[in-house]
């Protein structure tokens, strides 16, 4: 097994979480109050989950490929790859938020407006502790979508640099070009069996916590 392309990808999906989650929680949080323009502004974020992946891998490219951060060049880097995960994973991240914040019912947020609170205590103290298991949800997807899917963003953007660019879905694109079907097949075994985990995980939060809002509103 490539243990330093599994660490990357690691690495990868833990690094996307950290950074999109609270803007993830922010744009849901956003969106589920905004009136005029929602449709099209949610539209935009879950471009990535219709675009050809070759689409999105080239508009990266052509947009990012000659640019730097802090001097650090953004094509063929981690850098770069971090930031077309985090395009790639918003529809994955906010999506789930959304729901969560939408299925708080209305009348617990006028309560709590009648009580003098202000929006960010509704927000820190009443809002976020019932969305929870949406943003758990949400967590678990992105981290499992990254691990298994970010090479979408096109091969070429990534390229394959041991420890730089070499995640996991390179690593068993490599193997399956060099004919090493074994070590191919227990790659993807892993992931899949990532994705099933995550999936279920998944379903299992955010199913009971629908299950919770219609005893509740019942």
């Amino acid at each position: 097994m490539d243990i330093e392309a599994l660490l990357l990808s690691l690495k990868l999906a833990l690094w996307t979480l950290v950074l999109i989650l609270p803007f993830g929680i922010w744009v849901a949080h956003t969106l589920q109050n905004m009136g005029k323009g929602r449709s099209w502004i949610g539209a935009l974020l879950a471009l990535p989950l219709v675009l050809p992946p070759t689409v999105l891998g080239y508009y990266l490219l052509v947009g990012l490929g000659g640019k730097s951060v802090f001097g650090i060049p953004l094509a063929f880097s981690f850098t770069g790859i971090l930031i077309a995960s985090l395009v790639v994973n918003l529809p994955f991240t906010i999506q789930p938020i959304q729901r969560a914040f939408e299925a708080i019912h209305p009348d617990i947020r006028e309560a709590a407006q009648i009580s003098g609170l202000s929006q960010w205590q509704i927000f820190r103290l009443i809002e976020l502790p019932l969305a929870w298991r949406g943003i758990t949800s949400a967590a678990v997807l992105t981290f499992a979508h990254n691990s298994r899917r970010i090479w979408c963003c096109s091969h070429g953007w990534r390229g394959a640099i041991p420890g730089e660019t070499k995640t996991v879905s390179i690593a068993i694109y490599d193997k399956v070009q060099s004919f090493d079907t074994s070590g191919a097949g227990l790659l993807s075994m892993m992931l899949l069996g990532i994705s099933l985990i995550a999936i279920a995980l998944s379903y299992g939060v955010f199913g009971r916590n629908s299950s919770h809002n219609r005893e509740w509103r019942s």
